[in-house]
């Protein structure tokens, strides 16, 4: 007979797997209800729910989300991209050092603010040479996710695993895992994942055009509204006579007449006062448009328009952002960054409401006008993250720098040699920091990504309810019956692929959660190594490349590269599976 509680649990992971899906409540909330549901039936004791906060893994991230704050803030990347990239001639040279930079580094630093710092570059890089961006920012995405599979502090995922891995005590006393376990795996990736890229990547990836020479095609295009105010010399005039029909880079899409909405927009209608107009178009000719000769006002931009120093700056909404869910007009742009939404683009996707009535969403890309205060109020915000290179970073003494760089590069050395734990390293390098004031202690909580932590210990806690229940238990032998005739291999490949298309199109946070503690109860049935099999759900979830949503790096340059869902498909389908094939033959020589 089925037990009341295994009932429960498979319903709490279908709903899981629901939400997330659907985006319903969002990755923290869903977890918060999932456990909550299992508290309350007491499949879950409150000190089971609460173990994931004092878990040391936890811990570490939230460390490491600090000192990878600490060290964008320093400048120390900007300064050393910019005498690498200063010197790149062509696609493919400049293709090659940022591949290699970029995955090098995430190896070792959170790889979120490595794609953020590099994207102005890419930007500006493009704009000289005439190359889009669109051929570069998928791949900046696809490295840092090839670093950050390479080592145990690369990636978030690879930490939860672990975490995971020594909380169930699959083997008794079992310690952490190696900080270079995942480099087995990781580093020849990077390498396939570098020639991948730079033989093919060319050919797979789209050229997205400038909206001045070819807007029919797929590009980024901006909704911007603009209104006719009493002073504007376009009333009276029809469509035709305004030019408003022939602006090169700039369509009319609608025009809203006392709250009745015009879809189609002929030649011959004439302008009216408070005629709400609708465009879309790209940044330099929206720019024009806040020039008093257009006749055409941005209603968004008001008293910002009369300061004496402003800016039009582009930015992209982060994947744990505060403002998702959340109306233009709710957030407040202009009280809390001196800044005004004149324009979204949200890859293709038709937005019917006002722009102060559109609700922002993962991966936006919002056209900002600035005041003069807006870098200083934006400095510290994890919201969005900025396409184009517009601040400038203090420089600090070499020697603190040298510290900073110095003490990680000790403490990952001595964390794999066993000598000192990651997290006590953390701490006194963090400390260290604090005392010689290159960090400021009271501006630290702000890097702290309060939603992963709270994901992160409730998926430990959700994993310990599908081993008490016989949920795990009970889908690893389902997994194992079809999986076995295969072999061991076929058994690794099973959970490769499982993992990977639930990462891929709910999050791989939730992969994790719900695929660990099934591929653990695999291997302890059938009395194997667990290793191989804690490591492929690892990779499985990390290692995401198909989908714009699977990963967070892949969400940022969705919007500015102007790629479709398509695309990634395209370019990531295929690094996914040989990233497949060549973890399940590396754990199988290794570990078997």
């Amino acid at each position: 007979m089925i037990k009341l509680d295994l009932i429960i649990v498979l319903i709490v992971i279908l709903f899981i797997l629901i939400s997330l899906y659907k985006e319903l409540l969002g990755a923290t909330f869903t977890f918060v209800i999932a456990v909550t549901i299992l508290g309350f039936f007491k499949i879950l004791s409150p000190g089971e729910i609460l173990n994931g906060f004092a878990n040391e893994q936890v811990a570490v991230i939230i460390l490491l989300l600090l000192l990878g704050e600490i060290i964008r803030q320093t400048a120390i990347i900007e300064v050393l991209f910019d005498k690498v990239f200063k010197s790149a001639k062509n696609y493919r040279g400049f293709l090659s050092r940022m591949t290699l930079i970029i995955s090098g580094f995430s190896a070792f630093f959170n790889n979120t603010p490595l794609v953020a710092v590099m994207m102005p570059y890419i930007n500006t890089w493009c704009k000289r040479n005439n190359i889009s961006p669109s051929k570069f920012l998928m791949p900046l995405s696809y490295a840092a996710i090839l670093g950050g599979c390479a080592t145990l502090i690369g990636t978030s995922t690879n930490l939860i695993v672990n975490g995971m891995y020594v909380e169930q005590q699959i083997i008794p006393n079992s310690q952490s895992l190696n900080i270079f376990e995942f480099a087995w795996v990781g580093v020849p990736m990077i390498i396939i994942g570098y020639f991948y890229l730079i033989f093919f990547g060319d050919k797979l990836l789209p050229s997205n055009p400038d909206l001045l020479t070819d807007f029919s095609q797929n590009t980024r295009r901006y909704i911007v509204e603009a209104e006719i105010r009493k002073n504007s010399h376009l009333i009276g005039k029809t469509i035709e006579e305004s030019g408003l029909a022939g602006l090169k880079g700039l369509y009319l899409i609608e025009i809203i007449r006392k709250k009745y909405k015009i879809s189609v927009v002929l030649n011959d209608l004439t302008i009216q006062q408070d005629d709400l107009l609708i465009f879309a178009g790209d940044t330099e000719v929206i720019t024009e448009m806040l020039n008093a000769e257009s006749g055409l006002t941005l209603p968004s931009v008001g008293m910002l328009n009369k300061k004496k120093q402003t800016e039009v700056v582009e930015i992209v909404i982060s994947h744990n952002s505060t403002m998702i869910g959340k109306s233009v007009s709710e957030i407040r742009f202009r009280a809390r960054f001196d800044a005004a939404v004149i324009a979204i683009h949200r890859n293709g996707e038709r937005i019917y409401s006002k722009i102060g009535d559109t609700y922002i969403k993962a991966g936006d890309v919002l056209l900002l006008y600035t005041g003069i205060d807006f870098y200083s109020r934006s400095i510290d915000t994890h919201d969005f993250y900025f396409i184009s290179k517009v601040k400038d970073f203090q420089k600090i003494e070499s020697y603190k720098i040298w510290t900073l760089l110095g003490g990680t590069v000790l403490i990952i050395l001595l964390s794999a040699l066993h000598l000192v734990s990651l997290f006590m390293g953390l701490v006194v390098l963090l400390m260290v920091v604090i005392a010689m004031k290159i960090a400021k202690p009271k501006e630290l909580y702000k890097a702290v990504d309060y939603n992963l932590a709270m994901i992160i210990a409730l998926s430990l806690a959700l994993g310990t309810a599908m081993i008490k229940s016989g949920a795990a238990d009970l889908v690893a032998d389902i997994l194992t019956r079809i999986f076995l005739p295969l072999g061991k291999v076929g058994l690794l490949f099973g959970i490769y692929i499982i993992t990977a298309v639930l990462a891929a199109y709910i999050t791989n946070k939730a992969a994790v959660a719900i695929v660990f503690p099934v591929s653990i109860m695999m291997a302890a049935n059938l009395g194997l190594n667990p290793i191989p099999f804690v490591l492929v759900v690892s990779f499985a979830a990390a290692a995401n490349f198909m989908t714009p949503h699977g990963y967070q790096t892949n969400l940022m340059v969705y919007g500015p590269g102007g790629y479709s869902f398509s695309d990634f498909f395209r370019v990531g389908f295929p690094l996914t599976i040989i990233y497949m094939l060549v973890t399940v033959f590396i754990l199988r020589v290794v570990y078997f």
